[in-house]
């Protein structure tokens, strides 16, 4: 039997009665027999003020916008659930992590970072993660990001950091990239910004899904047991379907076919019941081990690399369900690291203290007051007994006394006695002078990017590079140009050559060494696979008349089964004529979409002595781009010919029928008829594998 979810109770009270279940009505219940013109005098007459039923809708659109986010602004969300493994008494004592498998509501919202809400999903830039999780203690708030580390070590430096990542001030360009002068020049003087910006730099920046992106809490939070004792806590959420981005240039083109890429990626995987799931884990750091690293641990632009403090696993989260309406749940969420509950404390980082001001100061502006609580989104799901009273929105109806100390009202609602499990802040001695100074001990700006630099596959170096050239080839002051490299120089000097070859300026001199020879094998993507699923991967089937409908449907029976997700593409909607004569079903017409919206392409035989496809723009172009953008690429019979067509030197096709080959993610059998195991076994594995680099370039 399912457990009632309290949100989902919670938030039947403030859902509006069906559209259905009576007429239309004004905001006091009046119904309305008209709504399509306004009360005139006479068919030609002015426009009379007594139309207060036009007053009121006009009234309300006026005033349906309320100030987006000035960061995160472009944001997806979804309900579900979390439940731990095991009981995490032993280093803390918040409730929702005390028993295996309690399930605590969650809601999640991802965004990205610099640009409107009008912006694309898929920009290079950071992703928010940040998950509300609806305990029976309050709501706590784990408010994080897809990078580890963050791009300033002090929160005093976070309005110029978001100012120098906006559009320029004198044009507002460009939307959602930090491609342009002022942040590069933010950089180059800047040095604390470089392990983030080689994160932003490397395909992390552009992922896949949502559902297939890490999430880390990036501060170094403490977790309070029972007793008072205090233990330093990393959080990472890692995700079951594995960690697997796009490409630059595919990311690009996915702008203009799709901007909602990842919006529509998630609310479509849950909609069909694939609900993403995601691990939560923890790195525990014994409050005795502060000072045991080579870093400062209360520095946010650093990360304990997983080598040193391996990531514990404590629960799994899972989204389950869509928001039935995005303004009043996902725009209108709030979000706030200072939202903890007991058994969660702070630390000393500089830039998360300044966060515990920031969150709450911008959701008094941007939502209108300070009840923005009592938006259901926001509300908790335990019992709210306070003396906090009136201003803007409040839906509560409050009775009785509203001070404390009181008689009258029996003394409630008093303080919890101090053996109860009220929140008590962690006791920690604190002295020292009032200064403005930077700890000594946050200022190593070189050894952890080079740590992630010397972390990367060759093929994510070469992306890497790539990225510096493009975003810095944006940069129209040659000074700022010179001056990143000056500090990519002190990361590593190949890096800093390769990246001042392809701006046009001067190169360090080949004597200039890495800053660190260490490397974590966990921050590259090629140890971040999943678990071999190819659940929710969208296969294209391109296909044209005389199609061979066995293999089609044999395509279908191999990869559906495993939770892909298979579509025949043609060069029209509607069907096409199967090498039987029988309608072949079209799922998409080729014109309207294109390789970037899929995981892998399989190419069908067809009837004709040659594919028809090998003369077809379209379809040579879309498998030309899955094959160079590392997908996995599939023939079967004659589909053969397609890939034969592009000429990619050096990938062995099969020649002999039912002898299926694989190379480099490129799998064929020539033989006709249905698909044999094999081949569908080598292309489930292919899929799975996600990307292939290191192929040759298709000649064609």
């Amino acid at each position: 039997m399912t457990t009632p979810d309290p949100k989902d109770e919670q938030l039947e009270t403030y859902r509006a009665p069906d559209p259905a279940s009576g007429p239309l009505t004004t905001d006091q219940a009046v119904d309305v027999d008209h709504t399509d013109d306004s009360l005139t005098a006479g068919d030609r007459g002015p426009t009379l003020m007594e139309d207060f039923h036009a007053r009121e809708k006009i009234t309300h659109f006026d005033h349906e916008r309320i100030p987006e986010r000035v960061v995160h602004a472009r944001g997806s969300g979804a309900y579900g659930y979390f439940e731990p493994y095991e009981s995490c008494a032993d280093f803390t004592r918040a409730a929702f992590l005390q028993e295996p498998g309690k399930r605590t509501p969650v809601f999640v919202r991802f965004s990205t970072v610099q640009g409107p809400r009008g912006s694309a999903d898929t920009v290079r830039d950071v992703r928010g993660f940040a998950t509300k999780f609806y305990t029976e203690d309050g709501n706590y708030d784990l408010v994080g990001n897809n990078f580890p580390v963050f791009f300033i070590q002090d929160g005093i430096k976070f309005p110029d950091f978001v100012h120098a990542v906006k559009p320029e001030p004198q044009n507002e360009i460009p939307t959602g990239a930090s491609a342009h002068d002022t942040f590069w020049d933010f950089v180059s003087l800047q040095p604390e910004t470089l392990h983030a910006v080689m994160w932003l730099m490397s395909d992390r920046a552009i992922p896949r899904s949502f559902r297939m992106m890490q999430g880390f809490g990036v501060h170094t939070f403490r977790f309070v047991d029972a007793d008072g004792k205090g233990t330093f806590v990393k959080f990472h959420w890692k995700p079951k379907l594995g960690v697997h981005s796009m490409v630059w240039d595919e990311a690009q083109e996915c702008q203009g076919r799709d901007p909602d890429f990842n919006r529509r990626d998630l609310w479509d995987a849950i909609e069909a019941g694939d609900y993403p799931e995601w691990e939560l884990g923890v790195q525990l750091v014994p409050e005795e081990d502060e000072f045991a690293f080579a870093f400062d641990l209360l520095d946010p632009t650093k990360i304990i690399p997983e080598e040193q403090v391996p990531v514990r696993p404590i629960g799994r989260m899972v989204l389950d369900r869509n928001p039935e309406n995005f303004f009043a749940e996902t725009e209108q969420v709030a979000f706030h690291t200072a939202n903890i509950v007991p058994g969660v404390d702070f630390t000393n980082d500089p830039l998360l203290q300044a966060r515990n001001f920031s969150y709450l100061d911008t959701q008094l502006i941007r939502l209108g007051g300070p009840n923005f609580s009592e938006i259901p989104v926001n509300r908790p799901v335990a019992d709210v007994r306070n003396n906090q009273r009136d201003g803007y929105h409040q839906s509560t109806i409050h009775r009785g006394t509203n001070y404390f100390p009181n008689s009258l009202g029996g003394g409630c609602p008093a303080p919890a006695g101090a053996d109860s499990e009220a929140f008590t802040h962690y006791a920690e001695r604190v002295d020292g002078a009032k200064i403005r100074r930077r700890s000594e001990s946050f200022k190593d700006y070189y050894s952890q990017p080079a740590l992630f630099w010397n972390s990367m596959s060759d093929w994510e170096k070469q992306h890497i590079v790539a990225a510096f050239r493009f975003e810095l080839g944006k940069v129209e002051t040659p000074e700022v140009r010179a001056r990143t490299i000056e500090q990519l120089a002190h990361v590593d000097g190949q890096l800093a050559r390769e990246v001042a070859e392809g701006i046009g300026v001067p190169a360090p001199p080949d004597g200039t060494q890495t800053a660190s020879k260490q490397s974590s094998p966990a921050l590259s993507l090629q140890s971040l696979t999943g678990d071999g699923s190819i659940r929710t991967r969208k296969i294209a089937v391109p296909v044209a008349d005389g199609a061979d409908a066995r293999q089609v449907a044999s395509i279908r029976e191999a990869l559906e089964p495993e939770g892909a997700i298979v579509e025949v593409l043609a060069a029209t909607d509607g069907t096409v004529a199967s090498a039987d004569g029988e309608p072949l079903e079209v799922d998409r017409a080729l014109p309207t979409v294109a390789s970037v919206l899929y995981d892998a392409v399989v190419l069908p035989g067809n009837t004709a002595d040659t594919s028809p496809l090998t003369v077809d723009p379209d379809a040579l172009r879309f498998v030309r781009d899955a094959y160079r953008h590392g997908k996995p690429v599939a023939a079967l019979g004659n589909g053969v010919d397609v890939l034969a067509a592009l000429e990619p030197e050096g990938i062995h096709l099969s020649m002999e029928p039912h002898r299926t080959v694989t190379d480099q993610g490129v799998i064929t059998d020539v033989a006709p008829g249905p698909a044999s195991a094999e081949f569908a076994r080598a292309l489930a594995a292919a899929v799975a594998a996600h990307r292939h680099w290191g192929r040759p370039a298709p000649r064609c």
